[in-house]
């Protein structure tokens, strides 16, 4: 089994301070919800974590965890392992491209640029778009489908990339309920098949209960662990600087 080190992680847009020594260790196997406020780092730290901003302080590692901190390494040289669905609104739609074209783009680190995808990779990409319930839209280009339709897309070429670990940022904006039903069951099959399943989120709604664990944040690390343990009433005001009304079930 793996784990995901957070080590004293702090990040500064400018002269804000974005997050302030985050320290978490998640393991896999676990389909993890990253809660907070509109503007509480909950992106900045998915980003982070991949290097896709600079940080001030802190490391992010990937590691075995039976083995001890030295079996660990930096996440940001093991991306191959990771797969990542940025928000839905940071995507450029317009771009010419089918929907296979997407889900084969989830092969092409492990096909090298510029050479022909193998037939083992055509086979786990149409099995990535039949998973997601798209396999008849292949050849509909990727701006004409609905948000819903869009985020399944993704959703398989993260698939079709074989990782180990999945980060998804806001992925149930602007979805309808069938692909939130769809998005669910399958971040469950991938942590029940020993995957680490990052979900930024921000509704406090029923679907709350499908997490294993909830990470609260609002720039500081509020708390995480199971939802018995993160959505108390002086989390959430911590959080939210307010009473907050949300669904919550015995863990």
């Amino acid at each position: 089994m793996t784990r995901l080190t957070i080590d004293h992680l702090t990040v500064n847009y400018r002269d804000t301070q974005a997050l302030r020594n985050i320290n978490l260790t998640l393991e896999s196997g676990q389909l993890v919800g990253i809660f907070g406020p509109n503007g509480a780092g909950k992106s900045t730290f998915i980003k982070a974590a991949l290097g896709l901003i600079p940080t001030v302080t802190g490391r992010v590692l990937w590691g075995d965890s039976s083995s001890d901190a030295s079996g660990n390494r930096p996440l940001t040289h093991q991306l191959d392992r990771v797969a990542y669905v940025p928000q839905r609104s940071q995507i450029d739609w317009s771009f010419p491209a089918t929907v296979w074209d997407v889900v084969m783009m989830g092969r092409t680190q492990k096909t090298g640029w510029f050479q022909r995808y193998s037939a083992v990779s055509r086979r786990i990409a149409a099995a990535a778009l039949e998973r997601v319930g798209m396999a008849a839209y292949g050849d509909r280009r990727i701006g004409s489908l609905s948000g819903g339709q869009q985020q399944r897309v993704f959703l398989a070429r993260a698939l079709a990339q074989e990782a180990d670990l999945f980060c998804f940022d806001e992925p149930f904006v602007g979805v309808d309920q069938t692909t939130e039903a769809v998005l669910f069951r399958i971040f469950g099959e991938l942590a029940a098949d020993s995957k680490l399943v990052l979900v930024v989120n921000h509704d406090l709604g029923e679907s709350i209960a499908n997490f294993d664990q909830l990470v609260l944040l609002n720039r500081d690390l509020i708390a995480a662990g199971p939802r018995s343990h993160v959505l108390t009433p002086e989390n959430m005001r911590r959080a939210y600087g307010t009473s907050v009304q949300f669904f919550s079930q015995a863990a």
